[in-house]
């Protein structure tokens, strides 16, 4: 018997950890951090529902915070088992972690600094101890390499194509004969994006725990490049700066490469570029370290000595110097930082100062939770709070929806077309309630499935 609960991702598209009690085996698949709402935010702080000290391992499907950001909580707590992951996702997590807490102490201090907390003093989820301490327990692997967590069950992470590393984990127990399968998706990826892998096709799946950010949508066909073009000529044009949230993680990156290319088809101006954001750029690094990863065209452009990520002229900023320098920066430029939601992070100085200014452009380029500033920027209202002030959202707001790194549901129905059987059940999670609810109706009206909506605390035995 194995038996599942769902302690976050329920009802919304972040916070995701789900418990797995398997052949006398109590494991997590992904230890994530809500994001969002205050709602949603407050329950990171919330205690664990089971001890953490009671779980032997913490598989990790990818970096991104809201799949891995709890985990220095969770040890502060008591976890001091094994976390498993992708050789990818552990160097990527050591970045984000470190980078979070970082984040986390620099936003308490400021805001004893400013006075705008409701606590006194305001302190992080979790320092940078915390941190070093997550860091020794990952133990990675290799795409396609069986990690045996029992005499009956194995484990083994196949290729999501959602960022750098990312993974779906299926679980297989075998006894007497017969087996059982159960495949958590993480984050699932779309075909074709650039740099990345398509996700790979899994078999045999007996429960699928599947994500549904995109459950009620297509993405619009539309050519992400050519948006992007229009968007950097017509800020050039009216000579502002152009400032792009971007999760450090991925996004970043992607936006780089596509940004060389353009330059280099001389269909955008060349110009600076500034990457402000110290995880995006310890992540480039390790994208080249992990180019096996990468797809084949571009694994052929490394080979010919390209370096795809670099710009004409690009400006690496770690420093807060280096950061607070670009306040100098008043037209013709690219800004990019994190956070992608904007969250917090450096992005918020920038926005600050941008944001009033009628020829300046920001463009978000990924999915924005309800209750984030990006949402709030989405939906052009007419401020935006940072830092404890209402600022103006005088700037011109652009979206672009090409870029997700999320399969939209069309592309999850094509994907789950192949597997070979009808899996018992189908959990849905990971995605707002309307994406969940019309994610699951997809799957019944399309295969029939049985599929289920859990909700946050559910529990359920899989035979």
């Amino acid at each position: 018997m194995a038996k599942i609960t769902f302690h976050g991702a329920t009802g919304t598209v972040t916070g995701s950890r789900f418990q797995l009690e398997i052949d006398d085996k109590n494991i997590m698949v992904d230890c994530g951090m809500f994001q969002g709402r205050r709602e949603n935010r407050r329950k990171n702080w919330d205690p664990f529902a089971v001890p953490p000290a009671s779980f032997d391992h913490i598989f990790i499907t990818h970096s991104h915070i809201d799949h891995c950001g709890y985990l220095p909580r969770f040890v502060k707590e008591g976890f001091h088992g094994r976390i498993i992951s992708s050789q990818a996702t552990a160097d990527l997590c050591e970045v984000v972690l470190r980078d979070s807490a970082h984040l986390q102490e620099e936003d308490a201090k400021w805001a004893n600094k400013k006075g705008f907390s409701k606590h006194s003093p305001a302190e992080p989820l979790y320092n940078g101890e915390d941190a070093e301490k997550t860091i020794p327990l990952f133990k990675p692997i290799f795409y396609g390499d069986i990690y045996q967590l029992s005499e009956n069950t194995r484990v083994r992470f196949h290729d999501s194509g959602h960022i750098l590393g990312a993974s779906l984990i299926d679980f297989k127990t075998t006894k007497n004969d017969a087996s059982r399968k159960i495949l958590f998706s993480g984050d699932l990826g779309r075909p074709e994006i650039p740099v990345l892998n398509d996700p790979d096709q899994v078999y045999n799946v007996d429960y699928l725990i599947l994500e549904s950010t995109y459950g009620d949508r297509t993405h619009s066909d539309v050519d992400a490049a050519a948006d992007l073009e229009r968007v950097i000529n017509e800020s050039h044009q009216r000579g502002g700066v152009l400032v792009i949230p971007a999760f450090s993680v991925g996004r970043t990156q992607t936006l780089l490469y596509l940004i060389r290319e353009l330059e280099e088809d001389g269909k955008i101006p060349k110009m600076p570029v500034y990457v402000d954001s110290p995880m995006a750029i310890e992540a480039l690094q390790i994208f080249n370290n992990h180019i096996q990863d990468f797809d084949l065209f571009a694994r052929m452009q490394k080979m010919q000595g390209k370096d795809i990520f670099r710009t004409a002229d690009l400006h690496i900023c770690r420093s807060k110097e280096e950061s607070m320098s670009i306040n100098k920066v008043r037209s013709n430029a690219i800004i990019i930082s994190a956070s992608g939601m904007v969250s917090g992070g450096r992005i918020l100085h920038h926005l600050a100062r941008t944001l009033p200014d009628a020829k300046n452009t920001v463009l978000l380029i990924g999915y924005q939770a309800e209750g984030t500033r990006g949402r709030t920027l989405q939906e052009k209202k007419e401020t935006v709070t940072i830092h404890g002030k209402h600022v103006p959202i005088t700037a011109k707001v652009e979206m672009i929806d090409g870029f997700s790194g999320h399969a939209d549901y069309f592309e999850m129905l094509a994907w789950l077309m192949a597997f070979n059987k009808a899996p018992k059940k189908v959990f849905i999670v990971h995605g707002n309630p309307e994406a969940s609810a019309a994610m699951a109706d997809h799957i019944r009206e399309t295969y029939n499935w049985e599929v289920v909506i859990p909700q946050l605390g559910d529990s359920f035995q899989l035979d």
